[in-house]
């Protein structure tokens, strides 16, 4: 019996060193499953998925130029190189051709705003006096109330003022000139006294931008008014003396037929 343990054991220490020399001469891994041959091998189902990877952060740091790391005479030598550049930068061509296009744009800007506000004044004085026009017409024009009518009104004074003409063709140039104006104006003052009376208004308010012009025609409605004052007073006494005068020879053919009964 202790011969077989004996023998049992002889045999297990071969075994034993035949196990750990092969296992140190050829190690290997121990896996739960052995993965297959073709999982290093397999191409990946999305092609481009390294190159959607973020790359990998340098680990490391980059020093500031006011960092402690950088001795101080670098940090002087890096500052004065940049001062110079700033110092030695001049603009380039496209930047001076960028300013001179800002400057043509604003000198064009400025000329066009004048040109619109010029070209929209004129535009306002021309509504402006057209206005003027058309209200100073419509304002000669009698009221309805009046009663007055303009167009046989206008007719009989434009008849008048050639009558005027026809009377003063063989007199000399200042009766040609001012017999028709003469005959016009007293026709109108008959006729259509409503608007003679709006006219003369409208002339009074211009000649009052010109004193002198307003004084003459002040001094010679004065002298127009007193002659007609005395012609009519003079009319007055010659009737008066012919109504006497026709009264008296009256009396005198009455009494002589009187007497002659």
């Amino acid at each position: 019996m202790a011969a077989r343990v004996l023998l049992r054991r002889r045999a297990a220490a071969p075994f034993m060193a035949a196990t750990l020399v092969g296992g140190a001469l050829f190690p290997s891994v121990a896996l739960a499953e052995a993965p297959s041959h073709d999982h290093l091998h397999k191409k990946p189902i999305y092609d481009d998925y390294e190159t959607f990877l973020p790359p990998k952060a340098s680990s490391t740091p980059v020093p500031s130029p006011a960092s402690d790391t950088i001795p101080p005479t670098s940090s002087t030598v890096l500052s004065s190189t940049l001062e110079q550049e700033q110092k030695h930068h001049s603009p380039t061509p496209t930047d001076r051709l960028a300013v001179e296009i800002g400057k043509a744009r604003l000198f064009l800007y400025r000329h066009a705003t004048v040109a619109e506000d010029a070209v929209n004044g004129a535009i306002d004085r021309a509504f402006n006096l057209e206005r003027s026009f058309t209200e100073t017409i419509a304002s000669l024009a009698p009221p309805r109330e009046s009663g007055e009518k303009l167009m046989p009104g206008l007719v009989y004074v434009l008849v008048a003022s050639m009558a005027g003409s026809i009377i003063s063709r063989n007199r000399n140039i200042l009766l040609r000139a001012s017999v028709p104006l003469a005959f016009g104006v007293g026709a109108g003052w008959l006729l259509i006294p409503v608007t003679m009376t709006n006219v003369s208004d409208l002339l009074w308010r211009y000649e009052r931008k010109f004193p002198a012009i307003a004084d003459a025609h002040l001094k010679t409605r004065q002298g127009v008014q007193d002659a007609w004052r005395f012609a009519r007073v003079h009319v007055d006494v010659g009737k008066h003396y012919v109504d006497e005068k026709v009264s008296d020879a009256r009396d005198i053919v009455e009494g002589w037929v009187k007497k002659g009964k």
